[in-house]
């Protein structure tokens, strides 16, 4: 059961960047939209908005809006991510754009899909996914090395996001424990 407990809290993460604010430029001029319990817009083509990132990826759909550059991630973010990471120690962890977690799941996504009907885009998906299984391993590594120790400091950890924050804290948890009941002196408990 302790182990959904991450699961839990990715999903609350991704529920929680569906529902955050993002900019978007109107494409196209739209009147008022009425959704359910919301309404979006009037949009003026060449104007800027905030709307919940699940609307504004409709209005992409629908041709009425795009996303601003910096809502979104790409190839060359990911690779100065890559770089970086990389050229830290594994006590350093470099702070990563937010929302990067549920950025990097849509951007592989939509990747994904554009593969799945472009067959040349199927190697830059690969090359995507690769680039991204590194990152997170390179940022596992530091985070199980950083949960092992017992003196921390708080600058350190601010550079993790929500998702690496809770499985540090349990990683923490579970060592501290393992390491306290290893210790003990033999018949006392």
């Amino acid at each position: 059961m302790s182990s959904l407990k991450p699961l839990i809290s990715i999903r609350d993460a991704d529920f929680e960047f569906e529902n955050a604010p993002v900019k978007i430029v109107a494409s196209r001029n739209c009147p008022e939209i009425e959704l359910v319990g919301l309404k979006v817009g009037p949009f003026e083509e060449g104007r800027e908005y905030e709307v919940r990132f699940w609307v504004a990826r409709e209005l992409e759909k629908a041709g009425i809006g795009r996303f601003r550059e910096e809502e979104l991630l790409d190839a060359v973010k990911l690779h100065k991510i890559h770089w970086k990471e990389r050229v830290q120690s594994v006590t350093q962890v470099s702070a990563l754009p937010e929302n990067f977690y549920p950025k990097l799941r849509r951007y592989l996504a939509s990747l994904k899909e554009k593969a799945m009907k472009n067959a040349e885009k199927m190697r830059e998906y690969e090359k995507t996914v690769k680039l991204s299984r590194d990152i997170v391993d390179v940022r596992l590594k530091k985070i199980v090395s950083l949960s092992s120790f017992s003196a921390k400091t708080d600058q350190v950890l601010e550079n993790l996001t929500k998702e690496e924050r809770i499985l540090h804290d349990r990683l923490h948890q579970i060592i501290s424990g393992w390491r306290s009941n290893i210790l003990k002196e033999e018949g006392k408990p």
